[in-house]
């Protein structure tokens, strides 16, 4: 089953400024009680005629791999089995959190230069995971009010969020879809992609932090390039995924605990192995690199990339503590690729 909403010309919440950035004790951040959720797993938005769209049922007692996420992001919306899984995974890797706020600003930059310097106007993101502000459409909006954004993800808790994807800009258009990445068929024919993306035009597609959760034998490759295909001359890929390449025996023990208590499914890979994403496509400059490294100068302020939990009316809490390295991250501690494509 499929789930929408949409909205146009709805209010934009951007990034505030002016709030002064504290450092974080690693320490404590990774003592951080588990997050209470802001929601109750009962009805979701409505379907834009005033009816209530049905939510599928949320399992709060499987870590999910959304909500982990959304912890590291100092996010609300995590159950404790959640918060039990991310803090596992910071006790063998201590730097993850840092790493997914600098996943995140690999995604606020990339967007940037998509919509200034290529002249981007329309996104796919498949993957979205739980909204923590600035979303992909405000940063795109920021520099091109009429940007037009399709949201797809497959997670339940997704979809209660989904009002906080919708505060479009007035000249742009933004919409959700609840829709599963394994089955990019669906995305590609379903009527929200349609009526927000025109496929004669070109299009951004974003894998943020989504294709190590999709193993070879569920199609990663296949996925991609069925999402690729579908897109027009002058579209473009930008994607984060996680290596062995760098730290293997670290990033073997995260793998392990994944497989057996978060996603069951995922595969980390090889900087070839990730490029391999990009077939056909023209890299642009620098190339696959390590997130952080990709075009560093683009960096809004370090309050531009605190995270803000969202409420299910879709208004931003104040921003939360940034968890700030008190040193630069190396390769190694993020071991994370990032890169932008574009399709010739």
């Amino acid at each position: 089953m499929r789930h929408t909403v949409a909205a146009q010309g709805a209010r934009s919440h951007g990034p505030r400024a002016g709030v002064r950035t504290r450092r974080a004790d690693p320490k404590s951040v990774l003592a951080r009680p588990p997050c209470r959720p802001v929601i109750e797993p009962t009805d979701g938005p409505t379907d834009g005629e005033g009816a209530v769209t049905p939510t599928p049922e949320i399992d709060t007692s499987t870590p999910h791999s959304a909500r982990v996420y959304d912890y590291w992001l100092n996010g609300k919306n995590n159950y404790e089995a959640d918060a039990e899984a991310a803090r596992r995974v910071s006790e063998i890797w201590p730097t993850v959190r840092v790493g997914a706020q600098l996943n995140r600003a690999f995604m606020h930059r990339a967007t940037r230069w998509l919509a200034a310097e290529a002249g981007i106007r329309q996104f796919l993101d498949v993957g979205t995971g739980i909204p923590t502000e600035p979303n992909l459409h405000q940063v795109a909006q920021s520099v091109a009010p009429e940007a037009r954004v399709l949201y797809a993800d497959n997670d339940p808790i997704v979809l209660q969020y989904a009002q906080a994807l919708l505060h479009s800009a007035p000249e742009g258009r933004t919409a959700y879809l609840h829709a599963d990445v394994t089955r990019p068929q669906d995305i590609l024919e379903s009527p929200e992609l349609r009526e927000t993306l025109d496929l004669g035009e070109p299009v951004a597609l974003s894998l943020i932090a989504l294709l190590h959760l999709i193993s070879d034998e569920r199609g990663a490759y296949e996925i991609v390039r069925t999402l690729v295909d579908a897109l027009p001359s002058g579209s473009y890929v930008m994607l984060t995924h996680a290596t062995d390449d760098l730290d293997p025996e670290l990033m073997a023990r995260v793998a392990t605990f994944y497989e057996s208590s978060v996603t069951g499914g995922g595969q980390l890979r090889s900087k070839e192995g990730v490029l391999r994403f990009f077939d056909g496509l023209e890299l642009v400059e620098p190339g696959l690199v390590v997130a952080h490294r990709w075009r560093p100068e683009l960096n809004l302020t370090d309050d531009a990339y605190k995270p803000r939990a969202v409420a299910e009316d879709g208004e931003a809490d104040e921003p939360e503590e940034a968890v700030v390295p008190e040193r630069e991250v190396s390769d190694a501690e993020l071991s994370v690729y990032g890169g932008v494509a574009r399709k010739p």
